[in-house]
């Protein structure tokens, strides 16, 4: 079974000044570093340096036209990253400002087109996370962060994650501890007069309501703006890994000891642990409430994702609004079931 590291969260206090310093002489000649942010880690480059922004996408893998958002230190700075504001945009920036929302506005003409994937569009956030705000502050510009991994990768939730995965491709790692909220921002567009909410994250659509008083509808195919993490595959793991109900996922597990297949599973009822024991499999009972369920689910993905297993198997967790995140990655993070 899985054993949870420690979630201790470092402080900027935990970080000296002159590191500060040095990451953001990096990211002024175009460098780039990676740093925590309360959802996962992102790998940050100058937003107005065209040279910096290429190495994101080279170090990621990443298409051309996929966007990148743009993290800045403080809500008065959306005018210098954005145009056209609208007073709702004001509104949320206000109620949820650190944290983990983005919000899509016209672009500024000053922002490049290669941060938004050639769109007229761009998405805008502050993170909550005492070490990127630090970073920000010191800078004293906007930085352009995808997460900091391969494209179509799980995303990273602790330093360690980074370091694994780009091997020295990034010039520095700031290390801010777990990540507190572990899944990406909710993004709402509001280019036009009816907000949508184009990814799920920890801050809901009601709560989007309860802010500007008018109810954030679901992006659709039709909608035409791209924004990061929606496409048909990702966050996925390099095995298969297979959603199932839970009388799916205890037939397989009665299975298992006849035909030996090596499967390691993320269980949400505690009933079907003895029959994960039962037919040898590695795994992890996930936490019940969904904050939790979120800040652990990508650290776990990761330690179950190291080539030795069949496939990972995923106990589909409640279809409810608390969950629509965590299934929106899952379902993202699934390939074609395995036959076992």
């Amino acid at each position: 079974m899985y054993l949870s590291g420690n979630n201790e969260e470092l402080t900027v206090a935990s970080l000296s000044q002159e590191r500060i310093r040095e990451a953001v002489s990096i990211l002024r000649w175009g460098g780039v570093v990676a740093f925590p942010t309360e959802t996962v880690y992102g790998l940050g480059g100058d937003a107005k340096n065209p040279a910096a922004i290429k190495r994101i996408f080279d170090i990621k893998g990443r298409p051309a036209d996929h966007p990148l958002i743009v993290h800045i230190a403080a809500s008065h700075q959306l005018q210098d990253w954005a145009c056209d504001i609208p007073p709702a945009a004001i509104r949320l920036a206000e109620k949820f400002w650190p944290g983990p929302l983005t919000l899509i506005l016209k672009r500024h003409p000053s922002v490049p087109l290669c941060v938004t994937g050639g769109q007229e569009t761009v998405g805008l956030r502050v993170p909550d996370h005492p070490v990127a705000l630090a970073l920000l502050q010191a800078f004293n510009g906007g930085l352009a962060a995808p997460s900091a991994n391969m494209f179509g990768r799980i995303s990273p939730t602790t330093a360690v994650h980074v370091k694994d995965e780009l091997q020295g491709r990034v010039d520095m790692v700031l290390d801010g501890g777990s990540c507190r909220v572990g899944l990406e921002s909710t993004i709402v567009s509001l280019v036009d007069d009816c907000p949508r909410l184009l990814r799920p994250g920890s801050i809901l659509a009601q709560d989007i309501f309860a802010a500007i008083g008018i109810e954030p509808q679901p992006g659709t195919s039709e909608t035409k703006i791209r924004v990061p993490g929606n496409l048909s595959s990702h966050y996925a793991p390099s095995v298969p890994l297979t959603l199932l109900s839970q009388d799916d996922l205890k037939a397989l597990l009665l299975k298992l000891p006849e035909n030996g297949s090596r499967v390691c599973a993320l269980l949400y009822s505690s009933g079907l642990t003895m029959l994960a024991e039962a037919g040898d499999v590695d795994y992890e009972l996930m936490p019940e409430s969904a904050a939790d369920y979120a800040r652990r689910l990508y650290a776990v993905m990761r330690h179950f994702d190291r080539g030795v297993y069949a496939s990972v198997l995923v106990e589909t967790p409640p279809q409810t609004t608390e969950w629509s995140a965590i299934n929106d990655r899952l379902s993202r993070a699934s390939q074609r079931p395995v036959n076992l």
